[in-house]
Order: C-alpha cells, then structure tokens, then sequence
C-alpha cells in the first residue's frame, strides 16, 4: 500500500491487511468484529485483539486531521478518501455497539486479464471475445450485480480495451476507476462529483471536452440516470454500473431510480434504443471450486425493432443448475456494430448452447 495522502498516518494492526493485494474490504465493528473480504476467500472474520476501540478512535482522529474535518458526537460521519484507500468511519454516538469503520481499498491497477478470466471460469472464451469486440464496435455497456460481485473491476477491464486515441472521461462520486494512472499516456480526464459540481454540472463540462467514451461508476441515483441517458442520447459512448438482479431488468432499475413521473414507455425505449448491452455479474462462495467465485451470468441485448417496439434478447445466460443459454445476436445489434466498421457473423453462437438449455429467450417488452 503505497499513498501519499494518507503517508502520514499509522495503520498499526491494519497494514498487514492493506499490502496484501488479495484483501479488497476491512470491516470493523461490534466491538472488536473483524471481516475481510478477499478475492479469494469473500467475507470471513479475523481475529486481532490489538484493533479495538481505541485503536479505531485513534486511526479516526488521524484521519479526520489530515482530510480537514471534525470526527465527534456533533459530526458523528467521518469520509476520508484518498488515491487508492476509501475510508468511512461511525462514530459511537450513532453505532451504540462501538465505532464503525469500512475500508475499501481501490488500487490503480486491473486486477482482471484474459488468462485469469478464463482459468478462474469467470467467462467463457467465446462470450469474453464478443464483448471485447462490442467494446471495439463502440457499444454502449451497462454491468449489473450486487455489492461486492466486481462490477468495476471488469468496468476497468472493458475499458482497457477501447482504442488508443479515443478519449476517456470518467464521472464518479468516490474514486474507484483511476484509468488516468493506469494509462498515463492516454487522453483520460477523470473528473470527480461533490456538493458543489453535481453529475450534471459535470456532465455539461465532459460534453465539452469532446470524449468518445464516458464512464459512470455506479448509476445510483436520479441525476446519474438522467446522465447516463443524456450522453447516450447525444452521440457519446457509455461504460457503466448499476445495482440489478439481472442484466434484463437494467432498463426498469434504471427507471425505479428516477424522481419523476416521466412516461414508462418513453423512458424504457430510449434505454432500449441506445443501449446495447447489459452484463450481469454474480460473486458466491462455489461448492465445486471451493473459493470465492465471481462470474458473468447473463448478457442482454437491447433494441427497438421496426414497428418502434422495446425488445431484449438474452445472448448468454448461465442458470443455477449451470444450464446455459446462448443465442446469436440480433440483426439490429449487427447493424450497430456494421455501421462502426466491426462485423459479427450471423451465425456467431449457433449450436453452442447445451442440450438442456432454451433454444431462445427472445421477447418484446411488454410497455
């Protein structure tokens, strides 16, 4: 763990925790309660007497002198943020059981490459080449899970396989992304949201910087939906995440975020119209593997089709009996891909899906 801002502060017990590259998030609570969640392993608990109360008041009034801010019974929340260390502390006041604190730890590097997907059966070989060709032909991606099932992690993935010249602008609440140190030489502004500069304040200012790709970490509230919609409605291309049960509801989670009665129909087919992917992650603990186990469950293909109708088709689809679906791409997702430059065959996954499975899972919504 190598951090500037934070250079000044003793972690004690903690560093141990902090150089070990495996270790995503540390969890203190209930006085004296260790979690770790590794990449490896998920959530467990550790022992180590020597990180208590007091230790953590101590760790907490360090961090509150070096970020400027005041930790007591009158300002009881404690965010302290740094280039690759995202902390958050409770104070007693509010958590009765004792002070809480998380830290997540969001390195400048990606974690995820082609060998380790396919070795740890994140994605199979086929589906991981046509989304790395999606990203070529400029599609617009949102990736769906829950908390923890590494949708950033293959959000940074995706994104190191954009071109070289197309310029990237990364909008975010709390720094996760951290492409613009990742690849230094490449046109990136990473651009960061607070109080003052709201997602649309930004948003105005990324338009004008002229990106190809802009990537949203997490879509979360109202105001990130609206962004999400403005830039893809206005030419550029997107990268995103979003808290879904599955990749073919992204569209109606991104409408239950919204604050306004706008119309369902309306709303759903320009999220239809122009995105064209969404992927869903799942992280658990695998029987058969014995370790933590992140993979892709499920890739959606959105569309409008000619009678201006909102359809989706499920191109990849692994059930928890591990039946898969798989079915080719539609012509409209063709069409996209043609009209920027990248061909796909018709025929990309024909007779791929196993004996079990569902010959197809086409549908049009019903609006």
């Amino acid at each position: 763990m190598n951090d500037a801002i934070f250079s000044q502060i003793d972690f004690g017990p903690f560093k141990e925790f902090l150089d070990d590259d495996n270790v995503t998030d540390i969890s203190y609570g209930n006085n004296g309660q260790i979690h770790l969640k590794t990449l490896d392993k998920g959530v467990y608990r550790v022992e180590r007497p020597e990180i208590n109360n007091a230790f953590l008041e101590k760790l907490a009034f360090q961090c509150s002198n070096v970020m400027g801010k005041t930790f007591n019974m009158a300002h009881p929340f404690l965010d302290a943020e740094s280039a690759e260390l995202r902390l958050n502390f409770i104070h007693d006041s509010i958590a009765t059981n004792g002070i809480s604190c998380v830290i997540r730890k969001t390195p400048a590097k990606i974690r995820l490459n082609k060998d380790k997907l396919l070795k740890e059966e994140y994605v199979t070989e086929d589906i991981l080449d046509f989304l790395l060709t999606c990203v070529g032909g400029h599609c617009n991606i949102i990736v769906s899970g829950e908390t923890g099932s590494g949708k950033t992690e293959l959000v940074k993935y995706l994104a190191s396989h954009t071109k070289e010249n197309e310029k990237i602008i990364t909008i975010e609440d709390t720094l996760e992304l951290h492409l613009d140190k990742i690849f230094p030489h490449r046109d990136i502004v990473a651009m960061k949201t607070n109080n003052i500069a709201s997602y649309s304040d930004v948003l105005v200012a990324c338009m004008r910087q002229n990106p190809r790709w802009i990537l949203l970490s997490e879509v979360r509230s109202a105001e990130a939906v609206t962004a999400v919609r403005n830039s893809i409605s206005s030419g550029h291309n997107i990268i995103s995440t979003i808290h879904s049960d599955s990749a073919r509801n992204v569209p109606m989670r991104m409408y239950s975020l919204l604050e306004s009665s706008q119309d369902i129909e309306q709303f759903l087919k320009s999220i239809h119209r122009y995105v064209q992917l969404a992927i869903h992650v799942k992280g658990y603990m695998s029987q058969k593997l014995g370790r933590f186990q992140r993979e892709i469950v499920e890739v959606c293909e959105f569309y409008v089709d000619e009678n201006n109708e909102a359809g989706y088709n499920i191109i990849y689809k692994k059930g928890l009996d591990n039946t898969v679906v798989l079915n080719n791409p539609t012509k409209y997702l063709r069409e996209y891909l043609g009209s920027q430059g990248v061909v796909i065959k018709e025929d990309l996954f024909v007779n791929k899906s196993n004996d079990n499975s569902i010959n197809s899972e086409m549908a049009i919504d019903s609006l």
